[in-house]
């Protein structure tokens, strides 16, 4: 099965260790977005997303490059990782998914260090996440996901 994963990882590189671990499980191809504006996605089987949490959404440019570059119909997923765990989080993403008539197979998020804004004066918080339980289930729902 052939696998892409368009991704935005900054700050800490929280996503980014999640999408190195499913890496290394075989074909998968992994675009940065804030390299890569365009991609032809329409040759893989599935397509992943996967983003830090901003202002409690997936960031921008992944947002607009699923809007401009994943075709229709495909199979999709999602990692993410935040600071503190809240509902709502794939909301705008799923919306990208949905209008672009795809089947979203599901979503896996976990803890990821975090110290922007306020959050830096008192050291962070998620500290030493994503861990290595949290790369484990990311590599098990990855697993799941290409099986189905």
């Amino acid at each position: 099965m052939k696998v892409a994963i368009a991704y935005y990882s900054r700050h800490h590189g929280n996503t980014k260790k999640l999408l190195d671990a499913i890496k290394k499980m075989g074909d998968v191809k992994l675009i940065d977005v804030t390299e890569c504006r365009e991609a032809d996605l329409s040759a893989y089987d599935a397509i992943g997303f996967a983003s830090g949490i901003y202002a409690g959404k997936f960031s921008e440019a992944l947002i607009e490059f699923a809007k401009n570059n994943l075709p229709s119909n495909k199979r999709v997923f999602l990692i993410y990782t935040y600071g503190i765990k809240l509902k709502g989080y794939t909301k705008a993403i799923e919306k990208v998914v949905k209008g672009k008539s795809c089947r979203l197979l599901g979503a896996y998020g976990c803890k990821g260090f975090n110290t922007f804004g306020p959050l830096k004066l008192i050291g962070g918080i998620a500290k030493g996440h994503p861990d290595e339980n949290d790369v484990n289930g990311a590599v098990d729902f990855f697993r799941r996901i290409i099986e189905q």
